[in-house]
């Protein structure tokens, strides 16, 4: 899987289920949201960080890809990774899979903008900051 990292680890519950027995489109949104921040805090980007500088980010873009239904019960693995980034933004690319099955469940591609939160608007990256973010990059998989 190259240089992905695990960003989140969960079962599909009832509660996550539509009508119709598999996981519905609000929680994959959910689950990925969760592995982009673990992403983000894996590249310094943790909370921490970002409240002693009053910074953030902002989506911009959100593209997910469902390849296989997942009903109740399945397990799922989210592996993530920067696929690229910007003077202001970044790409995070996540693979979700049914490690009991070994389907690709879905995709997500995640764009977002480095945010200043007091002046609301975007910000560049500092140069330590670009090398955490050049160091978690990763070939696309899907």
């Amino acid at each position: 899987m190259g240089n992905y990292i695990e960003t989140f680890r969960a079962v599909v519950y009832p509660w996550h289920c539509d009508h119709q027995g598999h996981m519905t489109t609000m929680h994959y949104v959910g689950m990925f949201d969760a592995a982009f921040w673990h992403l983000l805090s894996a590249a310094g980007f943790a909370r921490a960080y970002m409240e002693e500088r009053g910074t953030g980010f902002v989506d911009v873009r959100d593209t997910i890809e469902y390849r296989a239904e997942q009903p109740v019960g399945s397990l799922i693995v989210i592996e993530s990774g920067i696929t690229r980034f910007g003077n202001t933004s970044v790409t995070g690319f996540h693979r979700m899979l049914n490690p009991e099955t070994g389907d690709l469940a879905a995709t997500s591609e995640k764009i977002t903008v480095y945010f200043d939160l007091n002046a609301r608007q975007k910000i560049a990256f500092a140069d330590e900051e670009r090398a955490r973010l050049e160091a978690i990059i990763v070939e696309r998989e899907d």
